[in-house]
């Protein structure tokens, strides 16, 4: 059965990227046909997996404004997971997105032409709570949130899952938040773990284990354009994502299908007006 999941967390630097990039080539090498998009106009997703951004004729950006399907952008790479890239177009791409009816399913609609081509599509959001993001959100069965273990990390994460609230009472009623996933994770240190378990308790989601392990190993792959799943196979990093990948397909017969829901001309997802606190289906 075909899974979106999206990756997301507006804080920088928390390991979307190579979460997204590990894990859909840890699927791979488990025989699951996998798409990863790009929806970052930072493009590092693209980057790391060998591809140029500034070589590119098309990307995620043309799929998004409707200039042409994404079975015409999607890209191979060498690691295994197909690839809908991206480029610095896609900075121009929220405003662009802003006055359209419906703005918040345009990613949605566009996958269901190749759904059925992949069994898994991994969304790698941008460090931010926009047009994309919403889209991303709109658009996935379950939410992984990559959480660095440092204690500023965390304090977004209560208005991302405000955000999450939102789509599932107004877009994606199906959507689940899968749980946090600790990233840069030093075992060694007590602040580490206790940034862990304040996180569990705080927002009561899920924790997931292993944590992956901080490593230089991550820092190394990008660049040479592939995986550190590659480049550093029998690192612990890469047998953590691994293990994360098993998880994910032990669990792929329990996920239920979004729900169908209407496209409500009047919502807007983007507007600061939300309560915080709210709790999400995890």
């Amino acid at each position: 059965m075909r899974r979106v999941i999206a990756v997301a967390n507006q804080k920088g630097g928390v390991a979307k990227t190579t979460t997204v990039a590990s894990l859909g080539v840890a699927l791979a090498e488990l025989g699951r046909r996998v798409l990863l998009v790009d929806l970052d106009p930072q493009a590092c997703l693209t980057f790391s997996l060998g591809l140029d951004p500034e070589s590119l004729d098309l990307s995620v950006h043309d799929v998004l404004l409707g200039r042409v399907s994404a079975s015409v952008a999607i890209a191979s790479t060498a690691d295994g997971p197909a690839l809908l890239p991206s480029t610095i177009d896609l900075a121009g791409a929220e405003a662009m997105l802003l006055p359209r009816t419906g703005r918040e399913y345009v990613l949605r609609t566009a996958l269901e032409e190749v759904a059925d081509s992949y069994d898994e599509i991994l969304l790698d959001c941008a460090p931010s709570l926009g047009v994309l993001t919403i889209n991303a959100l709109t658009a996935a069965d379950e939410v992984l949130i990559p959480l660095q273990c440092e204690t500023l990390s965390h304090r977004g994460v209560g208005q991302l899952l405000d955000t999450i609230v939102d789509v599932q009472r107004l877009t994606n009623r199906g959507l689940r938040v899968r749980g946090v996933l600790p990233t840069l994770y030093d075992g060694r240190t007590n602040h580490a773990r206790s940034v862990v378990a304040d996180v569990a308790s705080r927002y009561e989601l899920p924790m997931l284990e292993p944590p992956i392990p901080k490593s230089i190993r991550f820092a190394e792959a990008p660049a040479a354009g592939r995986s550190v799943l590659v480049t550093a196979s029998r690192a612990p990093g890469a047998e953590a994502y691994r293990e994360h990948a098993r998880q994910l397909l032990e669990t792929s017969n329990e996920v239920a299908p979004p729900a169908s829901v209407a496209v409500d001309e009047t919502v807007d997802l983007t507007a600061d007006d939300r309560p915080s606190r709210r709790r999400v289906s995890a």
